[in-house]
């Protein structure tokens, strides 16, 4: 039996939870993008979740996720990537994500826009916001974001698609409702300030033990690795993790 052969009724019982949340929300599922993040994971256990049918997957890190690009290529799969993005892997990134979760700075932005120019793409961005204050997370403050959002105007390539967050961590997914309110009524509250909607189509929030509640609140991307794959080994690097897809 393959290592990975969990992975068919974990997506179909995360599959059935996203579902089951739209419908009560009153919600097409068909609506809501369900990223599967596979950092930490190999290649073995994307082709896995490809198998039945998935195609768009997340990974924190440049470097680890364009190792498994390249690995699977025969797929056609989406790539997002989910993680911080500094600065001097821009380029990098615009080469293997057709989305980037993570803008944090209006020079984040321009940077990306110039690379993703000269390569000849046009990735889907979006901002992250920071609601919270937390010292150990990344995002733009909530008074930043519409400074932001018009700047995003004068893009040449890259494409502001919508807003992400990661709130603080509950164990009840209920305490973190709060916060997947928050970001819907700021997307609300920018588009009736004029920022064109189509730069406020998504917002991604949401991962394994609380996507249902986000989903609730009006998420269109949902990042979920734990409830897929299962629980993830040490990174090779040994560095901590950044949770930005559980």
């Amino acid at each position: 039996m393959s290592a990975f052969s969990h992975i068919a009724d974990s997506l179909a019982a995360v599959r059935d939870r996203l579902e089951r949340a739209a419908r009560a929300a009153g919600r097409d599922p068909a609506s809501i993008r369900l990223v599967a993040v596979s950092k930490t994971f190999p290649p073995e256990a994307i082709r896995a979740a490809a198998a039945c049918g998935q195609l768009d997957f997340g990974e924190n890190r440049v470097q680890e996720a364009l190792t498994k690009i390249q690995a699977v290529a025969d797929l056609p799969l989406v790539w997002h990537l989910v993680g911080h993005l500094q600065s001097n892997k821009v380029k990098r990134a615009v080469a293997g994500f057709a989305w980037i979760h993570s803008v944090d700075s209006l020079s984040l932005l321009r940077q990306i826009d110039a690379a993703a120019a000269a390569r000849g793409v046009s990735p889907n961005l979006l901002i992250q916001v920071d609601l919270a204050g937390e010292a150990t997370k990344f995002g733009l403050p909530e008074a930043e974001v519409g400074e932001v959002l018009r700047a995003a105007g004068d893009l040449q390539a890259a494409r502001v698609v919508g807003l992400m967050l990661l709130p603080p961590y509950a164990e009840n997914p209920e305490d973190v409702r709060p916060w997947f309110r928050r970001l819907r009524q700021l997307r609300d509250r920018l588009a009736a300030e004029g920022i064109p909607p189509d730069r406020l189509a998504e917002l991604s929030m949401g991962m394994s033990h609380d996507f249902h509640v986000a989903v609730e609140e009006g998420a269109t991307i949902v990042r979920v690795g734990t409830a897929i794959f299962g629980e993830r080994p040490p990174h090779p690097a040994g560095r901590p993790e950044t949770e930005t897809g559980t």
